[in-house]
C-alpha cells in the first residue's frame, strides 16, 4: 500500500489529540487456528495510546488462552502500520502539576507491558507491515516474533528528530538487529526501507504490498502445522535463554529438551516421523 501524503510520526493529520475514535482499536478474527489481531484507529495513524495499548495486550492475553489459536498474526489498518506514540497527547501532559511525568511514566509502563504481552504469549507473534512502523510502532515490529512486510513499508526510530531519543524501542530493535544498524536507525531517526529492514534481520520478508496478506497468513498456516504446546514451549526457552550466559543457555535449554521429549506431543511426533506418517497433536 503506497503511502500518498507525509506521515509525521507521532501526530494524526486533521485529528485532535484524545478525539475520541469512535470504536474499538483493534478488531480480532480467527481463521484456521490464526488469530489476526488488527490496529484499527485509521484516522490516527493507530498511534499507541493507552486504550491501544490495553485493547493490545487484552487481545494477545485473549489469544495466547485459548486453545483454538496455534498463531497471532498483528496487522493494521490505514495509511500507517503505527506511528508511535501520541505526541500532541504527551505534550498537552506538560501542564500537569508534575510537568507531566505521571503520565510519562504510566505510558512508557504501559507501553512496555504491552511489548512484553508479545513475548509472554504462548503462540508465534507474526507482524504484518503494509506501510510506515515508526517509533513505537518500530518498536512494535521489533517485539514480534517474525515479520512480513510490504515493499511499500518504512521503519525508523523517529524519536530523536523530535528530541526523544528511543530508548525503550531500542530494546528490542537492539536484539533484533546487529548493533550498528540499531544504532544509525536510532541515532538519525531516518525512515529504512523494507528491503533494509529485512537485510538487517529487523524483518523476515519483503513481498509485494498485493501479496503481503497471503504470504504472512501462508507463514503463519505453515507454523499453525506444529504442536502448539511445543511452538510455546520453545518460545519461551528461546527467550529465556537468550538473556543467559552460553553455559547457563545449554543447562536450561537441556532441561527444556528433555521436557519436551516428555510430553505426550514430543512423543507423538517422534513416532511419526519414524512410521513416516502425519502426526496427531493432542496439545499435551
Amino acid at each position: 500500500m503506497a503511502i500518498s501524503e507525509p506521515i509525521t510520526p507521532g501526530l494524526a493529520p486533521g485529528r485532535a489529540a484524545g478525539e475520541a475514535a469512535g470504536g474499538p482499536p483493534v478488531v480480532e478474527t480467527t481463521d484456521a487456528g490464526i488469530r489476526r489481531i488488527t490496529l484499527d484507529a485509521p484516522a490516527t495513524l493507530n498511534l499507541l495510546t493507552l486504550e491501544m495499548m490495553a485493547a493490545i495486550a487484552a487481545a494477545l492475553q485473549r489469544a495466547g488462552d485459548d486453545p483454538a489459536v496455534r498463531v497471532v498474526v498483528l496487522a493494521a489498518s490505514g495509511k500507517a502500520f503505527c506511528a508511535g506514540h501520541d505526541l500532541k497527547a504527551m505534550a498537552a501532559r506538560r501542564a500537569d502539576a508534575d510537568g507531566g511525568r505521571a503520565a510519562f511514566t504510566e505510558t512508557f509502563d504501559r507501553c512496555s507491558e504491552m511489548m512484553l504481552a508479545i513475548v509472554d504469549c504462548p503462540r508465534p507473534v507474526i507482524a504484518e507491515v503494509h506501510a510506515v512502523a515508526a517509533a513505537a510502532g518500530c518498536q512494535l515490529v521489533a517485539a514480534c516474533d517474525m515479520a512480513v512486510a510490504a515493499d511499500s513499508a518504512r521503519f525508523g526510530t523517529t524519536g530523536v528528530s523530535f528530541g526523544l531519543f528511543c530508548s525503550t524501542p531500542a530494546v528490542p530493535l537492539s536484539r533484533a538487529v546487529e548493533r550498528k544498524a540499531a544504532l544509525e536507525m536510532l541515532f538519525t531517526g531516518d525512515l529504512i526501507d523494507a528491503a533494509r529492514a529485512a537485510s538487517i534481520g529487523l524483518v523476515n520478508k519483503v513481498v509485494p504490498a498485493a501479496d503481503l496478506t497471503a504470504a504472512t497468513m501462508a507463514l503463519a498456516a505453515r507454523i499453525a502445522r506444529q504442536s502448539p504446546l511445543v511452538l510455546g514451549l520453545g518460545k519461551r526457552a528461546f527467550y529465556e535463554q537468550a538473556g543467559m550466559s552460553l553455559r547457563e543457555a545449554y543447562r536450561h535449554a537441556s532441561g527444556v529438551m528433555v521436557d519436551n521429549l516428555m510430553t505426550a506431543d514430543g512423543e507423538e511426533g517422534i513416532a511419526a516421523f519414524i512410521a513416516k506418517r502425519p502426526p496427531r497433536w493432542t496439545g499435551r
